[in-house]
């Protein structure tokens, strides 16, 4: 088996033995999805050893490790990306081509792994691959969904969330481990009691107990022999403590519940329950994963904050902090100081977001319900943070500030940030709007926890793979040193002024969008003209990343082109893709606002020469692989001061694609790197947004009275322009007029549109754009997660890297 994917003879033999032992068939008499099982299986066996190799390592070594906590785990599918790192693409390419079997065909098969929805999942799988190809020993842990999200459909212009059946197939990645299972406790009730020493101990008594199992799935270094794990826990009923009060049907509703779906709907209470019992489902059962694997190589827990360093994504795992001080009193006899000093120097927490009503928080009665111990020791952090911050002389309106637990809630990245060694942003912008504002008090009181650390992506999935042309035009110019070490990518800065390569960028970007164009037309069933602009928006959809202001520019240019018949715009083709949350209302309704105008435009006789509208079903991974390389312009035009980071900008920009942007998030990075010769920025700035804040200043009915553009689109909303019911998208006219504009949309559209038509300009001209696309790829080198994952190690993981001897 070691010798598998050796040629293609060898792996032609072992293909063929294994479709017989596992189907009991002739491999030309599988199915394809037993075709891509074979395939799957071998991939997954081939990174055994080396899987094996890494754990010893870490064992032999006693090396520290990471544990990267999130609810979201982002990864696509794997196969191409596990077997380019295993370096062992071509031969299995070459192999099932003797067999008649196109390769492409059985990636298809594959499903997108339902383990996340948005950046923050992204992100994640993003550090998981730059930290096996870095080297380093770190691990991801999350639930394994069983539906996912939600697959997401377009009915009549709306969306429609249906149950993500990615497991129906299986997964062929992962390996279940029930001898790792541990048990995790919810309600009962904590009591006292002494121990054999005297010492008086609390532990819970009568709860509900869940059986979390573990499926490993590997996480494959790029060619270094390192692989990490990402760890998924399912919830299956307890084997000996089956609940006396309820029944074992309600029992098993109640665990089957707990990894149906990421994200439940939180507009119930039954929802953000289940959410607390999902976060606490997640890091009760990696703690105690850990521990009892420290426990067996070390014998003792007192050196564990030496051997472990956990990371919080967000603020869904905070409840880690607490559950692992119980860990440690409870059930290991730890005493307060001795378990606080190993959590305070082991637990490092991500902060994503600037915006306070999404600063998680739960009711003080669902946590003292749902978990009691949990709730006293949360209690406990919170009167003896407040007792210190008396003692060095705080005033009670700071104290109240910086309480965990207050008006009956309690305040989850409060406990974060009193407890943890580190707090980092995710953009500078960010970082320093966290600093300054969000979270100023914290900032006095512990500035040297603060720190930015920049999102990144993983380039090797998203320019070596994804757009394999353009990244074998850069290797034949610059050599492959750059798949390594990105910032090698700036080297292809000496070609910007060579012709020949301008003109291939401009040839493969051309075949990209053939290849979208066709994608569209399967999916959507939409002919777009493949010469005009792809102008494309693809993420989460959220009012402050102002879709809805892209749809109402598009709106005025398709009023405008109504009404003069002189103006006509560069030809486009608008892309949106974005899911909206299933209780989101509003999301849902620009989803539909966005496809109504789709319609009518797309059907214009007219206009549909100039522009098309296409909303990409169900956006995912996969797709994103597909429409990433074929943006001509990448649309990144959140409200000032609400994007943390951002990766989607990343994405485009080392594929080549020009950012038209607000100095939002990462924006403003990318802007200083590539200079605005070379994007183009418009809007107001954040500072200039917290001015228009303070001062009461700014009306969206000033703007409606005194422009008549915007009165146009405004009205159009509610005049039946876009649907013959004028009430069906007056929730949106009623959202920014009477609500103030939360986000500022109309305050930037005018802007927004004259930097658009500035940006029409600068694509006239087909040899100067190539050069900017070639400058923001040699400028993304900045924006690999390699650099992001290397400064987490420097600064604030400080691990030493797996070395395994060919």
């Amino acid at each position: 088996m070691e010798n598998m994917f050796k040629n293609p003879e060898n792996f032609v033999k072992e293909f063929e033995k294994r479709a017989i032992t596992k189907y009991g068939v002739d491999y030309k008499r599988c199915h394809i999805t037993e075709l891509y099982d074979v395939l799957g299986t071998m991939v997954r066996d081939a990174c055994a050893e080396d899987w094996k190799l890494s754990k010893d390592y870490v064992t032999d070594h006693k090396e520290k490790q990471l544990v990267y906590f999130s609810m979201e785990f982002l990864i696509g599918r794997l196969l191409v990306n596990n077997m380019q790192n295993l370096g062992i693409y071509q031969v299995a390419k070459e192999g099932l081509a003797k067999l008649g079997i196109d390769i492409h065909e059985l990636e298809n098969q594959e499903s997108d792994a339902g383990l996340g929805n948005g950046g923050l999942g992204r992100l994640a799988a993003c550090f998981l691959d730059s930290i096996a190809s870095l080297g380093y020993p770190g691990h991801g842990n999350c639930i394994r969904y069983e539906y996912g999200f939600f697959k997401q459909k377009i009915v009549d212009g709306k969306q429609v969330e249906v149950p993500d059946q990615w497991l129906q197939n299986t997964n062929v990645w992962e390996i279940k481990k029930p001898k790792h299972a541990v048990e995790v406790k919810f309600y009962g009730n904590a009591e006292t009691y002494q121990d054999t020493d005297g010492c008086i101990r609390s532990r819970t008594v009568n709860a509900m107990h869940v059986k979390a199992v573990p499926y490993d799935v590997p996480v494959i270094g790029y060619k270094n022999k390192v692989v990490n794990t990402l760890r998924l826990w399912s919830a299956e009923p307890s084997e000996e403590n089956l609940p006396q009060n309820q029944s074992f049907s309600d029992y098993l509703s109640a665990i089957k519940e707990l990894c149906h779906g990421l994200y439940p709907d939180d507009s119930t209470e039954h929802g953000r329950i289940l959410r607390l019992r999902q976060q606490y489902f997640l890091v009760s059962a990696g703690l105690q994963s850990m521990i009892r694997g420290h426990k067996r190589r070390f014998g003792t827990l007192n050196n564990m904050c030496e051997k472990f360093v956990f990371q919080l994504n967000d603020t869904h795992p905070i409840l880690a902090i607490p559950e692992i001080m119980r860990l440690l009193m409870d059930e290991n006899g730890f005493g307060w100081d001795e378990a606080w000093y190993q959590v305070t120097h082991m637990m490092a927490y991500t902060n994503h977001t600037i915006m306070a009503e999404a600063l998680e928080k739960w009711p003080v009665s669902y946590v003292s319900n749902l978990l009691p111990r949990v709730y006293m020791i949360i209690e406990e952090i919170n009167r003896r943070t407040i007792l210190d911050l008396r003692a060095k002389g705080y005033d009670d309106q700071f104290i109240n500030n910086v309480k965990i637990i207050k008006d009956g809630m309690i305040h989850m990245t409060n406990l974060a940030i009193h407890t943890v060694f580190s707090v980092n942003g995710v953009a500078k912008l960010h970082t320093d709007i966290c600093c300054r504002d969000t979270f100023k008090d914290f900032y006095h009181l512990y500035p040297e926890k603060f720190n930015n650390k920049t999102n990144g992506i993983t380039h090797r999935r998203w320019f070596l793979n994804a757009n394999p042309e353009l990244a074998d035009l850069v290797t034949s110019k610059i050599g492959d040193g750059w798949i390594r070490n990105p910032d090698e990518l700036v080297k292809f800065l000496e070609f910007k002024n060579d012709k020949k390569v301008l003109d291939r960028i401009n040839e493969i970007k051309a075949d990209n969008k053939v290849k979208l164009a066709t994608y569209i037309k399967v999916h959507n069933n939409i002919d777009v003209d493949v010469n005009s602009i792809f102008d494309v928006q693809v993420k989460r959809l959220h009012a402050y990343k102002r879709q809805l202001m892209n749809i109402f520019r598009i709106m005025y240019f398709y009023k405008k082109m109504k009404n003069d018949a002189s103006f006509r715009i560069t030809p486009h083709t608008y892309i949106f893709g974005a899911k909206a949350a299933p209780s989101y209302y509003l999301a849902k309704k620009i989803i539909q606002l966005i496809n109504a105008v789709a319609t009518q435009v797309n059907n214009d006789p007219e206009i549909s020469k100039f522009m098309k509208v296409v909303f990409i079903e169900n956006y995912g991974v996969s797709s994103a692989e597909i429409i990433i390389p074929a943006a001509d312009v990448s649309e990144q035009i959140s409200t000032a001061g609400k994007e943390a980071s951002g990766t989607s900008n990343m994405k485009f920009m080392i594929n080549g694609a020009i950012t038209l942007g607000t100095l939002d998030g990462a924006n403003v990075e990318i802007d200083q790197l590539v200079g605005s010769e070379n994007d183009q920025i418009f809007g107001l700035k954040t500072e200039e947004i917290e001015e228009l804040r303070r001062n009461g200043s700014y009306s969206p009915w000033d703007v409606y009275h005194h422009d008549n553009d915007i009165k146009m689109i405004m009205d159009s909303l509610i005049d039946g322009t876009w649907h013959d019911n004028r009430d069906e998208f007056r929730p949106i006219f009623d959202e920014i007029m009477y609500r103030n504009d939360e986000y500022f949309t109309l305050k930037d559209l005018n802007s927004y549109i004259e930097a658009s038509l500035a940006l029409d300009k600068k694509y006239a001209d087909k040899e100067a754009w190539a050069k900017s696309c070639l400058v923001n790829i040699a400028k993304a080198g900045y924006f690999s997660s390699d650099r992001t994952i290397q400064q987490y190690v420097d600064d604030i993981w400080k691990l030493e890297k797996i070395v395994i001897k060919e």
